[in-house]
């Protein structure tokens, strides 16, 4: 009996090690690609910026004390970076805007999906992912010209007689949020209909037999069935719309700066490395919170299996 066992238990070591040299390859390569840019952003958060941009190889926390903190050049006094902190808080917030625009839009829209006969799903599916065979570029400036002051939104409100004049959206933080939530709704669509194509619809009829209004089969039975679809949708939407760039810089002309706009603008006219990568780390952990978040909920929901 005992020798049995052993023969097991060394067949599953020796079934552990052969699982671990497959996955070489893949361990290397995200060791590579996605580890090592990681660290050398870490290490030149810890160094001093150069006169004409790179870094300067001292060993300084300056740029870390930069994040959320500012000096006065006069008398050396300390005071919260206004500019930072407020454009990070623009970020969370319109991160968070767009995740909630997107689940109000794509539950409906999974729901509607996962009801259809078999043989339409598969085309509606198609029509949802087509916005991403075209550049996110692209898509940017066709929303931007639908919502400029000469474009169509303003121009049919006018020949409607709604408004006598064009009413300012575009360069703000509603287009930022209109194009985001346009951009990333299918990341929303695509991971509820996974959870609404599994729903046995049956459990919705039983509620309505036993006279539950619709609001209450949404709450009581649809919501908690397809809840790892929701929470997963909204972390893809969330993580992706946190760190958005082309969208803020498109649509917000500029002005309405995000996260994203910031990092780039300390790599690039800025010429502040350290700062740069302070930020793009502090944005990395913030992402890495939402990710842990996820893992907590969904294993307590069995999102693993959504």
């Amino acid at each position: 009996m005992s020798t049995a066992a052993e023969a097991a238990a060394a067949a599953k070591r020796k079934d552990i090690v052969n699982r671990w040299l497959l996955s070489t390859p893949a361990l290397a390569l995200i060791a590579i690609a996605g580890v090592g840019p990681l660290l050398i952003v870490l290490v030149y958060s810890f160094l001093a910026p150069g006169n004409y941009g790179d870094v300067k190889w001292e060993f300084s926390t300056e740029a870390w004390f930069k994040v959320f903190l500012e000096r006065d050049i006069f008398d050396n006094t300390l005071s919260l970076a206004d500019a930072h902190v407020s454009i990070l808080w623009r970020s969370i917030k319109l991160a968070t805007a767009t995740t909630i625009l997107s689940l109000v839009l794509g539950f409906p829209t999974a729901y509607f999906i996962a009801s259809r006969p078999a043989h339409l799903r598969q085309v509606w599916l198609f029509l949802i992912t087509i916005p991403f065979w075209t550049n996110m570029l692209i898509r940017g400036f066709a929303i931007q010209e639908m919502i400029r002051n000469e474009g169509l939104v303003n121009t049919l409100l006018m020949k409607l007689g709604i408004i006598s004049a064009p009413i300012q959206m575009l360069y703000t933080d509603f287009a930022i949020l209109l194009g985001m939530a346009y951009v990333h709704l299918p990341l929303m669509v695509l991971p509820l209909y996974a959870s609404m194509e599994k729903l046995d619809f049956r459990l919705v009829e039983a509620g309505y037999d036993l006279y539950a209004t619709r609001f209450q089969v949404l709450r009581r039975i649809i919501i908690p069935l397809v809840k790892p679809g929701i929470i997963a949708g909204s972390i893809l939407v969330f993580i992706p719309a946190l760190s958005s760039y082309v969208i803020p810089r498109i649509l917000g002309g500029g002005k309405n700066l995000m996260i994203g706009n910031l990092i780039e603008l300390q790599f690039g006219q800025g010429r502040n490395w350290p700062l740069g990568a302070s930020l793009s780390i502090t944005l990395v952990i913030i992402v890495l919170a939402a990710m842990l978040y996820y893992v907590k909920n969904a294993g307590k929901t069995g999102g693993g299996h959504a």
